[in-house]
């Protein structure tokens, strides 16, 4: 099953399965980049880090692209873990695709001892040196995208990364995927990109598995686009991609 939706500038794709979902927004990743690799001479990606992106990056590795030409950066990490812990966000990425294929350069939020401030003042500067050119992310229970929930979502935030306080959801969330096994395990603050500096990117692929998700794809497709639910942004996307699969699409079905 492959359906086709349009609402807005955004298409929305339903696939069977997660498997499905994720090989089919590589593949379509993969042509975009070849795209944007024959027009200039290196690409700039932004990545989401949670289990809902699992299949998308498994595919994704195996595109053939010239990785030695795109800069890869991540969306969002927690405060208050050890450096090396493996539910850090960093570390998802780098076993999942970052130390998996050459990419020319990857910029992590957390680089060695730095104060706050410093890591929000050097990610912004890079961000401004390597304008994004492709978003890939999901979206959350609760409707957040990175870590934008809907208490501090901002459409039109002056920040491209600040920190921010983590909503109980979002939180439950990260217990519900498995990666802690209570709430009082996850940390209550992170750095995140702003809502700006994701949509600012030419094009968004969007990966939402998982009947979890359902009520926050619904709320995302047709509800009212308010920071209430921060995914409903990308209808406003000139070129926005969501792929779905049977079960967090079924209210569309």
């Amino acid at each position: 099953m492959d359906g086709l939706i349009r609402n807005y500038s955004l298409s929305v794709k339903i696939f069977e399965n997660r498997d499905l979902l994720g090989k089919s927004a590589a593949e379509d990743a993969g042509l975009y980049i070849r795209k944007l690799l024959n027009k200039q001479e290196e690409v700039n990606l932004i990545f989401a880090a949670a289990p809902s992106q699992n299949e998308f990056l498994k595919y994704l590795k195996l595109q053939d692209v010239n990785w030695n030409r795109i800069n890869a950066f991540h969306m969002d990490e927690y405060m208050g873990l050890e450096k090396g812990d493996s539910r850090l966000f960093s570390s998802f990425l780098k076993m999942s695709i970052f130390d998996k294929v050459p990419f020319k350069k990857v910029h992590y939020i957390e680089n060695g001892e730095e104060s706050v401030d410093s890591k929000i003042r050097r990610y912004q500067e890079l961000l401004s040196q390597y304008p994004v050119d492709i978003t890939f992310m999901g979206i959350g229970e609760n409707g957040h995208i990175a870590f934008n929930d809907p208490h501090v979502a901002d459409f039109n935030d002056s920040q491209m990364i600040k920190v921010v306080d983590l909503d109980e959801k979002c939180r439950l969330q990260q217990v519900h995927d498995g990666c802690f096994k209570c709430i009082d395990e996850v940390p209550k603050f992170a750095i995140t990109l702003t809502i700006p500096a994701l949509m600012k990117a030419k094009k968004v692929f969007c990966m939402v598995p998982s009947i979890t998700k359902a009520e926050a794809v619904k709320k995302t497709i047709f509800g009212d686009i308010s920071e209430t639910c921060p995914a409903t942004i990308i209808r406003r996307h000139r070129d926005s991609v969501l792929y779905l699969d049977k079960d967090s699409g079924k209210y569309l079905l």
